[in-house]
C-alpha cells in the first residue's frame, strides 16, 4: 500500500501539470483511483503531437473566433491581449478535454463541465444574451469594445506567448 504522503506526492505533481501520463500510470499501478481530474484527452501525445494539437487547434479557434464575430455583429476587446489569450485557452480546453470549455472560469470538474457544454464557447449567456464575459464578443456598446472584427493567428500565437 502506497504511503499517505506518496498519493499527496502524485496529487501535488498533478497540480503542478508535471508528466501527467505518468501520474495516471503510476496511480494505476498501486490501485490508487483517479479522477476526471488526471483524464486528459492528450495524456498519451508526445510533446511534438501535444504542439501540433495546439496549433491546429488555435488556427480553428481562430477562424471560429472571426466567423462568429462576423455572425453575430460583435467586436473584439481594445487590448487584442484579451481575446488572444481567450482563443488560445479554448484552444487548449479542445485539445485537453475534447471541447472549447470557456476558460475565465473556474471548474471543480472541467470534464463534465465540458460533456454539460453550457459553458463551451459560445456559452449559453453569450447565444441566448450576447454577454460574453471572457470579452472576446463584445456588443458595440460595450465600454471595451474595439474596433476589430478580426485577429490573425499570428496575433493569437504574439500576443498570448506569455501563457503557460
Amino acid at each position: 500500500m502506497i504511503a499517505r504522503t506518496s498519493i499527496l506526492s502524485l496529487l501535488l505533481l498533478s497540480f503542478l501539470g508535471a508528466a501527467s501520463s505518468f501520474i495516471i500510470g503510476a496511480a494505476r499501478t498501486y490501485g490508487v483511483r483517479t479522477t476526471s481530474l488526471f483524464e486528459r484527452k492528450d495524456a498519451d501525445m508526445t510533446e511534438e503531437e501535444r504542439a501540433a494539437a495546439i496549433e491546429k487547434s488555435t488556427k480553428a479557434m481562430t477562424a471560429f473566433t472571426n466567423k462568429y464575430l462576423e455572425n453575430t455583429a460583435t467586436k473584439l476587446c481594445s487590448d487584442l491581449s484579451v481575446p488572444a489569450v481567450v482563443i488560445k485557452g479554448l484552444a487548449e480546453h479542445k485539445v485537453t478535454l475534447g471541447a472549447p470549455l470557456c476558460p475565465c472560469r473556474f471548474y471543480d470538474d472541467k470534464e463534465k463541465e465540458a460533456k454539460d457544454g453550457y459553458w463551451n464557447c459560445p456559452c449559453v449567456p453569450m447565444r441566448e444574451r450576447h454577454e460574453c464575459h471572457c470579452m472576446l464578443f463584445l456588443t458595440e456598446d460595450n465600454a471595451f469594445a474595439g474596433d476589430e472584427e478580426n485577429i490573425t493567428f499570428d496575433e493569437v500565437v504574439d500576443l498570448s506567448s506569455g501563457m503557460a
